[in-house]
């Protein structure tokens, strides 16, 4: 049985470790990390989840545009390169350490019609992040065969219950109306979910603070339990 990936530590210092690659992250792109009660909730839920025992392999970020969702992949990723943590389930020519490939959606379909055996690679790779899942075609063309590149990607992770970080800025029903009732139940039953709520961080400071930008669209009730409605 494949062991599932969390991190060897308790909450509370994966909430430290977390916190420490976001300020990070936000500061490598000359930004100023702001500490709200969004971004504390989203910390801690985040370090909860990679901390406990769950039957899910995977987690979804789900909200608005601009608000901290990519940010915290990469703070991910970056934290697991620093920790250097043993995969007890590494495959010969790869790593014996944990590490978290981050590629946006685009480049998944793309890569499906352009060098298919790389992207059955990828779908087999041990963990993976999936930023902007939304953002790619649907189907692509490739040898006169149609091919929908996350569909099959997602349903290949899901077979072989591998550890998958899903940013998207689609509501959970457009998730279901684009990849169908097979797929949404699938993420239902892989992933966990957090929401983001807050305002974007891509404007001035002044307007995040009046809370001006905020997209009344992203309301608690476009997000019940399941990630996938």
């Amino acid at each position: 049985m494949t062991q599932r990936f969390r991190l060897p530590m308790d909450a509370e210092q994966a909430y430290e470790y977390l916190l420490a690659a976001n300020m990070a992250e936000v500061q490598f792109r000359h930004r100023r990390f702001i500490h709200t009660d969004s971004v504390e909730d989203q910390l801690c839920q985040m370090a909860d989840w990679l901390t406990a025992d769950s039957p899910k392999f995977g987690i979804v970020l789900c909200g608005g545009c601009g608000n901290g969702k990519t940010t915290m992949l990469k703070a991910l990723q970056n934290l697991l390169n620093h920790l250097n943590i043993r995969n007890p389930n590494a495959r010969s020519g790869f790593s014996d350490c944990y590490g978290l490939p981050v590629v946006d959606a685009l480049h998944i379909a793309n890569l499906c019609k352009t060098n298919h055996d790389k992207f059955l690679e990828m779908a087999r790779y041990d963990m993976l992040g999936i930023d902007d899942l939304g953002v790619e075609p649907m189907e692509v063309m490739s040898y006169g065969n149609i091919m929908n590149p996350v569909i099959e990607l997602l349903s290949k992770r899901y077979d072989a219950q591998l550890f998958t970080i899903v940013t998207t800025n689609l509501q959970p029903r457009q998730i279901r109306e684009r990849y169908g009732e097979r797929i949404a139940d699938r993420l239902n039953e892989m992933m966990a979910k957090i929401v983001y709520r807050n305002t974007t961080y891509r404007t001035d400071e002044s307007q995040i603070a009046s809370g001006r930008t905020f997209d009344w669209s992203w309301r608690k009730q476009d997000y019940p339990n399941n990630p996938i409605t």
